[in-house]
């Protein structure tokens, strides 16, 4: 055995102290391929074959304990969960021995030779051993087959067949003890209930190659399945959702995006280069390795690290997995599947061993730290590492875009905004009223004169009597009935509310069948604005009770409709290329914007900036747009439009790329807008500065095609931090959280069918939940059949 070896350092930088080689041995025989096992407190491995040997991480003083009983090279190995007593089984061709391993330490203190007990013999070549949660039974993987082992009564409990190739691994399920699940070489999982030996589940096959590892989350109720290719599967375990694939992860491309993301980053301050492991492999791209076998995963303890400490990690709370692969060890983020942080055996050149035929990592310990277990693939050495994960994290880079980055905003306008101008320009203009008053208030010293009719007090007149009410179908200034009042009341909108999941009302919105295009409640709940297909758009009351307001001019299939602050108006766009507004109250047309305004037809437009502007987009820009709406009535003059609109500025996106979709708020006052483009970027604009404030390249795998914001309620209140969180959604890559000061992705969601049609998202008032449409018709409040659905809480 050598000494405990460690990288050498050449300066006090962190870098160089990330991984420690703590144990290193020769053994006679090779132990590629074979089940490893990392406690909290022990290694264990095949020495020379058939001894099993044990190595204390906390105390490496301590003697390694040999034990020996077996007649066949070792093949598997595990602990227990349990911490008294430690139990450690081990597996070969001839037997499976289960140890104490407080026992046999205290055999060899006096001199005695530690004996195990033998569970059951001659199984054939084990492959992977698994306690369940309380140490009752264990579960070994001979074959085709699942032996499920009792251990106090050392009987056979039950045995699991169905799998057409060797299974390669087997993980109990934490939160249902009868459940047992297995991966094997035929590329499928398996649902057992192993104490009635029966077949819960079984999965079609999922990749070409064999699946090697498999982790259950017990945090998210999540099964992790890894395969020799370096794919990375991970299905819901949920008691409703029937094992749905939740999304596929490539470890190589993975790798590849972590790469960019170091690159592309720009470090505040930065050690000497050649102090940083080495990532020429990564950044080049030629050398990395074609396919990256998942050998092992195992929880990954990156919460503990102090938040100081995580510049580059997004999430403190999300769950991180690590994964054991024959170049390097990779930590994933469960919440948004991005790599938090790669460490490739071959850039620290120190360490013994370059390519791994065997990983286990014990992921849940103190002081930040892990500890991983090797064998080398091509020789006979197995070392012990030790991962500081502090020194790991903080030797990532931090970006510094998007610290300053907030959409409630942190001061006043600046003079050079465009906004400024533009509110300064409104309030230097004057109404001809008020010019003309002004001109009047020059004259003075003149005679008082009455200029309109004194009333008078009433006292010598004849009482007026009304001989005639006409009866209209004017409502009275747009107020409702007391009914309507009574339903929907300006009351707190309760935080910990339930989801709406009954289906309370189902309505057609036209006789034949009519895509909805667009919804959108007004701010005040009260009424439901639709745009459809055939040209029209629709304002229901919030129930989809009484007859609707219909608004007709459009030529062309209604894209967006968007309600004012104030909800007086309502602004529609078109697929004819134009933008109108139009009055709540009346259903008339109060302003139109066609091609003379716009270089090109208009995609989209909403109100901004507490109805003090209107953006709209067309082709790589947005518009900053000052209206003005005439509310005089003249019957005189009411065919002349008296509202007009100025444009006042103007953003492209970078590389002039088509826009998809832009998001502002106007609840409040904001100065961001969120655009993104045709070739899968976000970019952040800071209409304060009057420019473009960040760019976010490669955010999904396909255009994004809606941008939604957490823009809060007047009926609720949130933290303000999380008026900074933004979804984004794509055909067919799922929906994802972003976080506008870190710019990063928090959170994945996918499992949900949108494969071909642009399915849309929003935000709950209080901000907990996000709800998205799916091809499934599992959720939906508008379809393409033109019914609208209206889900109340139970």
């Amino acid at each position: 055995m050598e000494e405990p070896q460690e990288i050498s350092s050449t300066d006090d930088s962190c870098v160089d102290d990330i991984v420690i080689e703590k144990y290193l041995v020769e053994s006679k025989e090779p132990a590629s391929h074979v089940q490893l096992a990392c406690g909290v407190q022990h290694c264990a491995f095949p020495l020379d074959g058939n001894q099993l040997c044990i190595w204390n991480t906390e105390d490496p003083s301590h003697q390694r304990l040999i034990l020996r009983g077996h007649q066949q090279p070792i093949t598997a190995v595990v602990f227990g969960n349990t911490a008294n007593p430690l139990l450690i089984c081990s597996a070969s061709q001839d037997c499976v021995i289960m140890w104490k391993l407080d026992e046999c330490r205290e055999k060899v203190l006096e001199g005695l030779t530690p004996r195990g007990t033998v569970m059951r013999t001659l199984l054939g070549k084990v492959l992977c051993l698994r306690f369940c949660p309380d140490d009752r039974v264990v579960a070994a993987c001979a074959g085709n087959k699942i032996l499920v082992l009792d251990v106090e009564s050392l009987s056979t409990s039950a045995e699991l067949e169905g799998h057409r190739g060797p299974v390669t691994a087997a993980e109990f399920c934490a939160w249902r003890a009868r459940v047992l699940v297995s991966v094997s070489e035929d590329r499928s999982f398996k649902v057992w209930d192993h104490r009635l030996g029966s077949l819960i589940y079984s999965s079609s096959v999922l990749t070409a190659s064999p699946l090697l590892s498999l982790f259950i989350d017990e945090d998210s109720r999540q099964l992790v399945t890894g395969s020799a290719d370096g794919q990375l599967w991970i299905f819901s375990l949920g008691e409703s959702h029937h094992y749905r694939c939740v999304t596929h992860v490539d470890l190589k491309k993975k790798t590849e995006s972590f790469s960019t993301r170091r690159v592309e980053s720009q470090l505040c301050s930065l050690p000497e280069e050649s102090q940083l492991p080495s990532t020429d492999g990564l950044e080049r791209g030629g050398e990395i390795e074609v396919e990256l076998p998942v050998l092992s995963l195992a929880p990954c303890a990156l919460s503990l690290v102090p938040s100081s400490e995580r510049g580059f990690v997004s999430s403190e709370n999300a769950s991180c997995l690590w994964i054991g692969s024959s170049a390097g060890l990779f930590i994933l983020n469960l919440a948004n599947f991005e790599l938090e942080a790669v460490l490739r055996y071959k850039d620290f050149r120190n360490l013994s061993i370059q390519v791994a035929g065997s990983c286990a990592v014990m992921g849940k310990t103190g002081n930040h730290m892990a500890f991983c277990l090797l064998t080398s693939l091509f020789g006979s050495q197995v070392a012990v590492l030790e991962i500081r994960l502090a020194c790991l994290v903080r030797s990532l880079p931090r970006p510094n875009v998007g610290k300053d980055l907030s959409v409630l905003p942190r001061s006043g306008v600046l003079p050079t905004s465009p906004l400024y101008f533009a509110l300064v320009e409104e309030k230097s203009t004057k109404p001809a009223s008020q010019k003309q008053s002004a001109v009047r208030s020059v004259v003075k010293d003149q005679p008082l004169v009455f200029h309109s009719r004194v009333r008078s007090s009433g006292y010598t007149s004849a009482p007026h009597v009304t001989m005639f009410l006409p009866k209209t179908n004017i409502k009275n200034n747009g107020k409702r009935s007391s009914k309507c009042k009574n339903n929907y009341k300006c009351k707190e909108y309760p935080s910990e509310s339930p989801l709406p999941t009954r289906l309370s009302k189902q309505l057609a919105v036209a006789s034949d069948p009519t895509a909805v295009c667009c919804l959108q409640f007004s701010d005040d709940g009260r009424r439901l604005a639709c745009g459809l297909a055939n040209h029209l758009s629709l304002v229901f009351d919030a129930d989809l009770s009484g007859k609707p307001a219909v608004f007709s001019g459009h030529d062309g299939a209604v894209s967006t409709v968007c309600w004012s602050h104030d909800g007086r108006w309502l602004l529609s766009t078109s697929q004819d290329g134009t933008l109108r507004v139009w009055s709540a109250r009346r259903t008339e047309l109060a302003l139109c914007l066609g091609e003379g305004m716009f270089p090109r037809p208009v995609q989209s437009a909403q109100f901004y900036y507490i109805d003090a502007f209107i953006l709209s987009s067309s082709g790589p820009e947005f518009q900053l747009l000052k209206y003005h709406v005439d509310t005089c009535k003249d019957d005189l003059r009411r065919y002349k439009q008296k509202s007009r609109c100025k444009a006042m500025f103007s953003l492209r996106m970078t590389d002039a790329v088509e826009m998809t979709s832009f998001s502002a708020v106007n609840d409040f006052y904001s100065y961001i807008v969120l655009t993104a483009g045709r070739n899968r970027t976000l970019e952040v604009f800071d209409l304060n500065v009057g420019r473009s404030a960040a760019l976010i390249a490669g955010a999904h795998s396909r255009p994004v095609h809606q941008i939604c914001q957490n823009k809060g309620s007047s009926f609720t209140s949130q933290q303000s931090q999380v008026y900074n969180l933004f979804a984004t959604t794509a055909v067919g890559d799922g929906m994802r959280l972003w976080d506008l000061r870190t710019l990063r992705c928090e959170r994945r969601f996918e499992g949900h069918p949108s494969r071909g049609y642009p399915c849309r998202i929003a935000f709950s008032p209080c901000g907990r939940y996000v709800a998205c449409g799916a091809e499934d018709r599992h959720l939906a409040t508008a379809t393409l059949d033109g019914k609208l659905q209206l889900f109340l809480a139970e």
